[in-house]
């Protein structure tokens, strides 16, 4: 359990958080997997706040038509507002990010993949209420080289995903520089950055865990084991 610090992200700030902005294609593999373009810069989308799941609220809900894809990340929390910040300015950039946890960017792959075909936006791919499940937050001083750490995620015990985030093609810098040209960041603001190779699907009954190594370590607050099950929502895909 963190201890309380004045003004410090809680677990309950992240679902107020007033955006969660994603990096996408930052993995070389990953593009490769997904048939995409390699970005010449960072590309990023947004999610809406409500996606957030947090530890111990419930399973992710697969929306009744969809095709659901895990994506795990390391997400950044940002401690204060950033605008127009220069990508050299490494140490501004590191200071404006109070702390971390691990995500799960879901995504439903097959209406993604129309909106592509389509030209159309991702919004609802990215969007359904449960699509974020996130770890405890993780103190910045326990991972002190965030370019250097091993993200993994498992579905039913099998490994899916297991990569180091120095295969990331931009860094923090870099990313925070780019989406505060375009948008200024807020404290409390989540930026999610990119999901290496290993893409899946899960199904109702899996369970997917997730974290994070550290020189071979596992850091314990970034836990995360979470469920799926079927929606029983009115909404079913159909095709736009």
């Amino acid at each position: 359990m963190l201890p309380f610090r004045r003004g410090m992200a809680t677990m309950a700030s992240l679902k107020k958080a007033s955006k969660v902005v994603c990096i996408g294609r930052n993995y070389a593999d990953h593009i490769k997997e997904l048939s995409s373009a390699r970005p010449k810069q960072p590309f990023f989308f947004l999610k809406p706040p409500t996606c957030v799941l947090l530890p111990g609220e419930g399973p992710v809900i697969r929306p009744r038509g969809v095709d659901l894809h895990y994506e795990v990340e390391l997400a950044l929390i940002i401690g204060k507002q950033v605008k127009d910040l220069d990508a050299a300015d490494e140490k501004a950039a590191m200071d404006a990010v109070e702390s971390y946890a691990l995500s799960i960017d879901m995504t439903a792959r097959n209406i993604q993949n129309e909106a592509k075909k389509k030209g159309l936006p991702w919004d609802i791919a990215k969007g359904f209420d449960t699509f974020l499940p996130m770890s405890k937050i993780i103190e910045k001083s326990a991972i002190p080289e965030p370019h250097n750490i091993e993200l993994y995620l498992t579905v039913n015990n099998e490994v899916r995903q297991n990569d180091s985030t120095n295969l990331m093609l931009f860094q923090i810098p870099r990313m925070l520089s780019d989406i505060s040209k375009v948008m200024t960041l807020e404290k409390g603001d989540i930026v999610i950055t990119g999901t290496p190779k290993g893409v899946g699907p899960v199904v109702p009954g899996d369970i997917m865990r997730a974290g994070i190594k550290i020189d071979g370590k596992e850091l314990e607050e970034a836990k995360i084991e979470v469920g799926v099950e079927e929606s029983t929502g009115s909404y079913e895909f159909a095709e736009t």
